[in-house]
């Protein structure tokens, strides 16, 4: 599965039509097995969950895999009721027209207060469409958690499991490091 890598700031006219950073169009096309030239690309806009100020958008693919995985749950369930409800009734398909423009339903432009521009940022197999207001107050946030790592921090170590066994002199080496960092000495004796 092809991943959306970017970000971009575009017009909204008063119909709700807005351009797709042409990346993007790219990612959707590849990830619609239903897609030819000459058709319009499909996509699924997902904005029930009232915690979140944007609105997330999948591949065709990347909501097959949530829909499996919802599916696999057992029928009747809470988590189950909850997701669907989330995921089948509170999306929106669409396509993106010849232009490559998305029409974003007046209710969803409300709802996350976009008016004139829409800002796009990718996030890994889906993109998110925000107020670019309140995704510069979000990324705020997000720069204000980084400033208060350690200066040496890598935010890939996140990404290492413990007991995976690769790269071990990766994971010494950073642990060392933030040791180093908040003044608790080398590691492996004496340096």
């Amino acid at each position: 599965m092809r991943r959306f890598r970017g970000e971009g700031l575009n017009k909204v006219d008063s119909k709700g039509r807005v351009s797709i950073p042409a990346l993007f169009r790219r990612v959707i096309e590849s990830c619609d097995p239903g897609w030819t030239d000459g058709l319009q690309p499909e996509l699924v806009i997902v904005y029930g969950d009232n915690r979140k100020n944007f609105l997330e958008c999948y591949t065709i693919q990347a909501i097959d895999e949530v829909d499996q995985k919802i599916s696999d749950l057992p029928r009747g369930s809470i988590q189950r009721k909850m997701l669907e409800r989330l995921f089948h009734g509170q999306s929106f398909p669409t396509s993106v027209d010849d232009t490559g423009r998305l029409v974003i339903p007046q209710r969803l432009r409300e709802k996350i207060g976009i008016t004139a521009e829409a800002y796009f940022i990718a996030s890994g197999d889906t993109f998110q469409i925000w107020n670019p207001e309140t995704f510069k107050e979000d990324q705020e946030k997000a720069n204000a958690w980084l400033q208060s790592l350690p200066e040496d921090f890598d935010p890939l170590l996140s990404l290492i499991h413990i007991s995976e066994p690769t790269r071990p002199e990766r994971i010494a080496f950073s642990v060392i490091g933030l040791k180093k960092k908040r003044g608790g000495g080398g590691g492996g004796g004496g340096g």
